[in-house]
């Protein structure tokens, strides 16, 4: 086969189906959109696969889901891990081709999990089983992109190896199960939001849970999946009478979450001719019909379509957890439709406190999370800072590192001498990049690191880290 080409003339499932009759050690590598994949492959079994889109937010996910089974998978390692190996900038591993054919340091940090005793082999095999799983399925959207075969500047310790087959017959099956939501759902990253809306009587609708009401203001499905310890699939069957009955909104996904290829896309009914778009359309409703029917079996995570973990390496011993799979939901919204503070519920989830000298920079953040159901409350004096921080109690303190009068260091370890907060969340805000400024950080107390200048998404992923 080619060592290169395009996925107009073959489909990506296609392609990964006669390099699982190779016999060699290959990386295929795919762009789309400006995402990109790498899959590694061993004598026709993945080994792992990664795509660029936020490598260390899905690992995260997916480490916090087994952490209900594995007590050592706390968030003080989950956090260390994030300090020790993910990347000051994700673009790097896009521009340096060399990077992309090593180590992915996602991978380096699940053997550094295992090396430390954090995880079993065979737990280390699950997760790498659920991290492929959820990567394989956005690759198999891929409608337009490019691809290249490259062999591995250095072979990767190997873990596990995965059945192709087995794989794709998993992530085919999870596909077919969303598409029961078409047109409503087709992204995994789009965040629904619960509309005050009197037209709408109580009894039309099944009761939301509390908590998920509390969470529902700006984080995805897949993140508000993890949060309640739900699987993905289960969460979107309970919101989708919501969405049709016009009580949840769902926006369009943050970047860079919004480059991943959607389960459905209004342009190809856009492309469609007028003659084709009857039948497109009659055929889209006799699926859902079918789907509607069946949508309860295919909610239940079956054994038989997932690569089961005894089919891993003999070497591993059977796993005595039983893992909750971990899955995908997709949303799709009309752009026009816009959330503001007064059509969402008034209840506050979390209080969040940001110092900075900054006024410019309080106000970002207030403007980025105070629509967001949370109560944000910005100090612009360092010095004051400690008292106000004690009289508001806050849930998690955003830390401007570099101030006058004080620096963030050492109003960090003030603050954790006080029993009242020796276990809350505090995140150094700066624009210090270097490991000395991290390694410092962790000593003084600190629980995480966010990079001036941030997106909206790095501040709720970092958010989400800590508060749930």
């Amino acid at each position: 086969m080619n060592n290169s080409g395009e996925f107009t003339k073959l489909r990506p499932i296609s392609l990964l189906r006669q390099l699982s009759n190779c016999s060699d050690s290959t990386c295929l590598q795919a762009l789309s959109n400006s995402v990109s994949w790498s899959i590694y492959l061993e004598q026709g079994r993945i080994t792992y696969a990664t795509h660029s889109v936020e490598p260390f937010d899905r690992l995260e996910r997916h480490l916090r889901r087994l952490s209900h089974q594995i007590p050592l998978l706390t968030s003080e390692v989950r956090v260390q891990v994030r300090l020790m190996f993910e990347p000051d900038s994700h673009a790097q591993l896009i521009e340096d081709d060399s990077n992309s054919r090593s180590h992915p340091p996602e991978y380096q940090a699940i053997s550094w999990l295992v090396s430390q005793q954090y995880l079993h082999s065979t737990q280390a095999a699950v997760l790498i089983q659920e991290l492929v799983q959820e990567v394989i399925e956005s690759f198999l959207l891929i409608e337009e992109g490019t691809y290249e075969l490259a062999e591995t500047l250095e072979r990767m310790p190997i873990i596990c190896r995965l059945d192709v087959e087995k794989i794709l017959e998993h992530c085919q099956v999870r596909l077919k199960k969303w598409q029961a939501f078409v047109p409503q759902i087709s992204s995994p990253y789009q965040r629904p939001y619960l509309l005050i809306n009197s037209k709408i009587e109580e009894k039309d609708l099944p009761k939301l849970q509390p908590a998920l009401t509390n969470w529902m203001k700006g984080f995805s499905l897949c993140h508000l999946a993890v949060i309640l310890n739900q699987d993905e699939i289960q969460l979107a069957r309970i919101l989708y009478p919501y969405i049709l009955k016009g009580a949840i909104i769902l926006h369009e996904a943050d970047p860079p979450y919004d480059k991943l290829p959607k389960i459905f896309e209004e342009r190809y009914l856009r492309r469609a001719t007028p003659t084709l778009l009857p039948k497109f359309i009659r055929e889209l409703v006799d699926t859902k019909k079918e789907l509607n029917t069946t949508v309860n079996s295919y909610l239940d995570v079956s054994e038989e379509n997932i690569a089961p973990v005894q089919q891993l390496p003999q070497i591993y011993p059977p796993p005595k957890e039983n893992f909750q799979e971990p899955t995908i939901s997709n949303n799709i919204n009309p752009p026009s439709q816009r959330v503001t503070a007064a059509t969402v519920t008034a209840q506050k989830a979390h209080k969040i406190v940001s110092v900075d000298d900054s006024p410019t920079i309080l106000k970002e953040i207030s403007r980025l999370l105070e629509n967001e159901n949370f109560s944000v409350v910005t100090i612009n004096d360092p010095l004051k800072a400690v008292l106000s921080i004690i009289r508001h109690k806050p849930d998690l303190i955003l830390l401007d590192l570099n101030m006058l009068g004080i620096n963030g260091y050492e109003l960090c370890r003030i603050i954790r001498n006080n029993s009242l907060f020796q276990n809350t969340p505090i995140i150094f805000v700066t624009g210090n990049k270097g490991i000395v400024d991290k390694v410092k950080a962790k000593l003084v107390g600190a629980s995480g690191y966010l990079t001036k200048p941030f997106t909206r998404a790095e501040l709720l992923k970092i958010v989400f880290m800590h508060l749930t």
